[in-house]
């Protein structure tokens, strides 16, 4: 029958082209099937064998990375495992790695230092932020920066979030490290507080003052636990973008008050926002 339908096609002058297209299909039919052509299935039935199937229980969702199931029994082995890589981070500059940034921030921080003088010079000279002093006071900005967090905690459990959550403890992490990093380095520098007023001399001269808590004014510890904070939120609630704004301009003034109540000088105030920053950003949450 095919060699009988191909010279019929031949002898009407059929195109060649269409010759062979149907030569082609009728090889590839399988052995033993029928010739006569077999009705289309339906377009319904064709949908329903090549759709991919879809479960109606859907896999469950995955949580975060680092979620803590048991975040209070994690938090004090998550802080031991931070203390290699921050007090080696020296090592890991000097191999070339973090380099910009690092020389960026220490030079910013020496030119602070010798400016220091002129800056808390004019604080102990004005009264114009009296009323904010009062406001943003050392016990104020302490207790604020561990109530909003614990706020926001409070408001995690009530709705179920687990997301809120995880980050109450990843800021809790990261004001326990760098913490930890500023008594070792006020115990290390012991400068002298702005409140004493020689400015001359500032470094390695105070001895009275808790080993346990810092003896020196470098870095501000007030500081550095505010912007460890506002970090872990601000970075982990990006949008919006007014936000992150607001985050961070709330860490700045704890950072100002520090300055202009007289308990830090600027450049103690700008190392501790580089470092709670970086601690935060890079060593806790892991975003390089």
């Amino acid at each position: 029958m095919n060699s009988f339908l191909f010279c019929s096609l031949r002898k009407r002058g059929l195109n060649f082209r269409l010759v062979v297209c149907l030569r082609m299909s009728l090889a590839l039919q399988p052995l033993g099937q029928a010739q006569d052509p077999v009705p289309p299935a339906p377009l319904q039935d064709a949908v329903e064998r090549t759709a991919p199937r879809i479960s109606e229980d859907p896999a469950p969702v995955k949580p975060a990375r680092g979620f803590y199931r048991d975040g209070w029994k994690q938090l004090g082995p998550n802080v031991f495992r931070d203390q290699k890589p921050i007090w080696l981070f020296p090592v890991s500059v000097a191999r070339g790695n973090h380099v910009l940034p690092t020389v960026t921030v220490v030079g910013i921080t020496a030119v602070l230092v010798g400016i220091d003088k002129h800056t808390t010079g004019y604080f102990n000279r004005t009264n114009s932020f009296q009323d904010f002093n009062h406001g943003f006071s050392g016990p104020n900005t302490g207790w604020g920066t561990a109530l909003v967090p614990a706020a926001l905690y409070a408001i995690g459990l009530a709705r179920k979030d687990n997301y809120a959550q995880e980050t109450f403890f990843l800021a809790g992490r990261a004001v326990l490290d760098s913490e930890i990093l500023t008594a070792v380095m006020k115990d290390i520098d012991r400068r002298s507080l702005p409140a004493n007023g020689d400015f001359s001399d500032t470094w390695f001269n105070k001895t009275n003052g808790s080993y346990r808590a810092g003896v020196g004014s470098f870095p501000s510890g007030h500081t550095i636990a505010a912007f460890a904070v506002a970090t872990a939120y601000a970075d982990r609630y990006p949008n919006p973008h007014w936000r992150r704004l607001l985050i961070y301009g709330l860490a700045g003034l704890v950072g100002f008050s520090r300055v202009s109540l007289h308990s830090h000088y600027a450049s103690d105030v700008f190392a501790g926002a580089a470092l709670g920053y970086a601690i935060t950003h890079y060593q806790v949450l892991g975003l390089h």
